[in-house]
């Protein structure tokens, strides 16, 4: 039984490993305990910044893709009004769905991607209306 302690977003996490080998058959035993605050100089797995956000580029009013991926769900259209850090679409990457996030508060002007196109990274995905319009 091999146990692990994990920190994730300010919180401690103590997890016992078994592995067990049933006529060679392997099978990973898990249980959690939560909760747990304690540390000490035996092995540590940490999460590297668990909070990051892969972050989109957005230059002449345009946000492209952080990555390559799939459209899966378009949340708005243009002409519609959005906040700073409203979802604007769904992108599916490495069959993990990442929202696309408004830059800034103003007005979709232009879409430039349907549902269910694949798209590479740094594609235009949707343009803003500048902020002096």
């Amino acid at each position: 039984m091999s146990k692990y302690r994990i920190r994730m977003n300010g919180k401690t996490y103590e997890m016992e490993i078994e592995l067990v080998d049933d006529k060679n058959e392997k099978t990973q035993r898990i249980s959690a305990v939560s909760e747990t605050s304690y540390e000490s100089a035996d092995s540590v797995v940490q999460v590297i910044n668990p909070t990051a956000v892969r972050q989109t580029t957005f230059d002449n009013d345009t946000v492209k893709s952080p990555m390559p991926g799939s459209v899966i769900k378009i949340m708005v259209k243009p002409g519609d009004e959005v906040g700073i850090g409203e979802p604007v679409l769904i992108l599916e990457a490495m069959k993990m769905e990442n929202e696309i996030c408004a830059p800034r508060s103003g007005k979709i002007k232009d879409m430039f991607v349907v549902e269910g196109q694949t798209v590479p990274g740094e594609a235009p995905l949707f343009g803003m209306e500048s902020e002096e319009a």
